[in-house]
């Protein structure tokens, strides 16, 4: 029997720009423990998930484009991930206990990544 073709996923963090700013005024040192905390939780469902991740970067300065021109922009994705699994339900319910989702307001996007053109 073959095996089933993983398929590709692109994942995005969002956390939205106002719960950041928010973030930015917690007190220090509540703002250091909940950070290690999520630091670690996030390590350990890193690890126990593994085999699914490809890569995870963090997004940097956005830029828009259109056809009046370039300009700088904001959005509220934080991190991006590239993973695999079989199926898109499969890799959504995953991530459906992932660490990120205790910040308020946050969510993560997963969308299937297909080749272009023919197939």
């Amino acid at each position: 029997m073959a095996e089933t073709p993983s398929k590709k996923f692109i994942v995005f963090f969002s956390i939205p720009l106002a719960t950041m700013t928010e973030w930015q005024k917690t007190e220090p040192q509540q703002k250091q423990a909940a950070e290690q905390k999520m630091m670690e939780d996030w390590q350990r469902w890193s690890a126990e998930h593994a085999a699914m991740i490809v890569s995870t970067d963090v997004g940097g300065k956005t830029k828009n484009v259109t056809a009046s021109g370039v300009t700088d922009t904001r959005n509220d994705i934080m991190l991006f991930s590239m993973a695999q699994g079989e199926s898109h339900d499969a890799v959504a319910q995953a991530y459906a206990s992932h660490p990120h989702l205790q910040i308020p307001n946050a969510s993560i996007q997963i969308m299937e990544v297909k080749p272009m053109g023919p197939q």
